[in-house]
């Protein structure tokens, strides 16, 4: 293995795991596994306690990416202004495809999850699923929209709240 590989990310930068979202890369360290010399990532996710290791030549694979342009955020929050497209597959088909979507770590499918499950008031109530999910892809949005534009999280989640509650209003 050659020391001079580059690689896309560097200590001290912000990145997004498709299945657990914004986490700080917090150094890039070798170890010794099954007697493979291995260089990791560690990546720290603060909100969730938890450090992750990722092999430095399985990071692109695993589909590890830095943050978001804000012009994808702009289009994320485009996106969260459209209608709802609620298909009428079974609940247990389109839970999946939700979940597909929040792993995926593409933020604008990550919006259009937030979109499709979002309840105004005056709404019928979503089951605890729905909410879960909801808050999830929720989480993950406002995580990336908070460490884009350089905001606090609570910031964030009051953009996006205030995006879906203009749309709710427009419609």
């Amino acid at each position: 293995m050659s020391k001079t590989k580059k690689w896309d990310f560097r200590p001290n930068e912000y990145v997004v795991y498709p299945a657990h979202g914004v986490g700080q890369i917090v150094s890039i360290e070798e170890q010794e596994i099954a007697g493979i010399a291995l260089e990791l990532f560690v990546i720290s996710f603060e909100k969730d306690k938890m450090t992750l290791r990722v092999p430095t030549n399985k990071a692109t694979e695993v589909g590890m990416r830095s943050l978001s342009s804000p012009d994808v955020v702009s289009k994320a929050m485009t996106t969260l202004k459209g209608k709802a497209k609620v298909k009428r597959a079974m609940w247990s088909r389109r839970a999946q495809e939700y979940e597909q979507k929040i792993n995926s770590g593409d933020l604008i499918a990550i919006a259009e999850v937030v979109r499709d499950l979002h309840r105004t008031d005056d709404q019928r109530e979503q089951s605890y699923s729905e909410r879960q999910l909801y808050e999830a892809a929720l989480e993950r949005l406002t995580r990336e929209v908070a460490a884009v534009s350089g905001m606090d999280e609570v910031k964030a989640q009051e953009q996006v709240g205030e995006v879906l509650i203009s749309r709710a209003a427009a419609a």
